[in-house]
């Protein structure tokens, strides 16, 4: 397990290879904020409300260039029938093995991973943690703090 990530510190890359070929890489979008988002598990009320919060203001996002992924230990079959689903605007990156998720410390004790959020700066650095996601309008939180800093 990594030491603990605090704003300022880099944020650890990770990759994934998916089963269409494309892959997805952190340090793909240097240049770019990216908002990591660590959530237990696919088809759940609060991780619905979650990621449906965020892909409701995806424009918002997109105006802001602002990448989303969205990492549970879900396999790929699991975050495909969640995205098509809801019609979900953001990444889902699969993490079954829980590296992505031991390497950003999220680990909960149940053996998924703890609903936090990363907000990335376009160098690779933390510029926010929110431990303490609110479900249904964490877009919301995401877009206050970007236009407060």
């Amino acid at each position: 397990m990594s030491k603990s990530l605090v704003v300022g510190s880099k944020a650890p890359n990770f990759k994934y290879l998916f089963s269409d070929g494309t892959k997805e890489s952190l340090n793909d979008y240097i240049g770019n904020k990216v908002l990591v988002c660590f959530y237990p598990k696919d088809n759940t009320p609060g991780c619905t409300a979650e990621v449906c919060s965020l892909t409701d203001s995806i424009s918002e996002f997109d105006k802001r260039k602002i990448k989303i992924f969205g990492v549970s230990k879900d396999n790929e079959l699991s975050h495909n029938k969640f995205v098509n689903k809801y019609n979900l605007k953001i990444r889902l990156i699969p993490d079954p093995d829980l590296k992505i998720i031991k390497k950003y410390g999220v680990l909960n004790e149940k053996g998924s991973a703890k609903r936090t959020s990363f907000l990335i700066d376009e160098n690779g650095k933390i510029l926010n943690i929110w431990i303490k996601v609110n479900t249904k309008s964490h877009a919301e939180e995401v877009l206050e703090f970007l236009d407060k800093n």
